[in-house]
């Protein structure tokens, strides 16, 4: 059973660090986010898209990687660019089964053990929740982005990008938890300031993955 604690409401503060070295690139987003008691949040992803260019998809043969190791996803939220492979190696002596019936993506990759590797190209952005037919308590997300401007939030609440052009771009801010849709900000990155954006995340009970039973399922 998935443990659920009180709905939090995140503030995230995004600093626009903007340099002068060029004026077709300005530094890159800077942000944090904390719970509204100072408690700092990991496995947000933020992105900055830009308003008005075409979306590039990643360069063929662009690899990430999400590990099966001890019945659990490693890591829990995993940012991905259209386009991108990613493998999914075991690092169990026992068999996974990875699965996802998202929109974004639905794909199954047979029974498979340690020092095998599964691998599975996302197309199409969104969030696919991924979990395991053989050990339930498994759960993670890949979220896959439509450009390439984008960051995961580590256990210190900080994420940056870097090398955004010089432009206007939707900022937004995305957790597994979150209430409702993302928030979004648009911003216009120059040659000679910074921006500051807020956003704010409702968040529901938490769901992540759960730590594996007693029961070791040595039949896989």
């Amino acid at each position: 059973m998935v443990a659920s604690r009180p709905a939090f409401r995140w503030i995230i503060t995004l600093l626009a660090v903007i340099g002068a070295c060029t004026p077709a690139y300005a530094g890159g987003v800077s942000g944090r986010v904390m719970t509204p008691d100072g408690e700092a949040v990991s496995d947000v992803v933020i992105t900055a898209v830009p308003t008005a260019a075409s979306v590039v998809l990643a360069k063929p043969g662009t690899k990430a990687v999400m590990i099966q190791e001890g019945k659990q996803f490693i890591p829990f939220v995993l940012a991905v660019q259209a386009g991108t492979t990613v493998d999914f190696p075991s690092h169990d002596s026992f068999r996974h089964q990875v699965y996802s019936f998202s929109t974004a993506k639905t794909f199954e990759l047979k029974l498979y053990g340690s020092g095998e590797i599964g691998s599975v190209m996302f197309d199409k952005p969104g969030a696919v929740p991924v979990g395991c037919n053989i050990h339930d308590n498994m759960l993670a997300y890949v979220y896959v982005t439509p450009g390439p401007y984008f960051n995961t939030t580590g256990s210190d609440g900080g994420a940056q990008i870097k090398g955004l052009p010089a432009g206007t771009y939707t900022v937004s801010a995305w957790h597994p938890n979150q209430r409702g849709a993302s928030p979004t900000q648009e911003i216009t990155v120059t040659a000679d300031g910074s921006v500051d954006v807020k956003l704010e995340l409702r968040l529901k009970n938490a769901r992540g993955q759960r730590k594996p039973g007693a029961f070791d399922e040595k039949a896989y």
